[in-house]
């Protein structure tokens, strides 16, 4: 058991980035499944596909480099909020991340989603990661 589930999904992420891998298998959580949801749709990732078979299940996450460079989309993906120190903000003071450019994830009362998402919302919540 880990203690920090989110942490590992993103270290399970910039190992395989680092390595040169084209997809990376996650064991599979809710708020895993919404962020991976959510890395799709600002098109960080490829595609990715949930395994439900086993009791846990799996999360299987194509990652996407650029053609010329073979350089990955994600430059940094970091967690912010630790179990030992929760970063919470409201929607007034929500993070922007390299200027716009990049995305905080942020759980919130109404579900995981971007700041962008949160601000027009107009709810705070705890900001889990900055990627970009």
């Amino acid at each position: 058991m880990y203690t920090d589930p989110i942490a590992d999904f993103l270290t399970r992420v910039r190992n395989a980035i680092a390595a040169g891998h084209r997809v990376v298998e996650i064991p599979a959580s809710n708020l895993k499944k919404e962020m991976t949801k959510i890395l799709f749709d600002q098109g960080y990732i490829l595609s990715y596909q949930f395994n439900d078979d086993k009791v846990q299940g799996t999360i299987k996450i194509a990652l996407k480099y650029e053609r010329e460079t073979k350089e990955s989309v994600i430059r940094k993906i970091q967690r912010i909020s630790t179990p030992g120190l929760r970063k919470y903000v409201g929607s007034t003071e929500m993070p922007r991340v390299l200027n716009g450019l990049g995305i905080a994830i942020v759980s919130t009362s109404k579900g995981v989603m971007t700041n962008k998402k949160a601000r027009q919302e107009n709810v705070g919540g705890e900001v889990l990661c900055y990627v970009y």
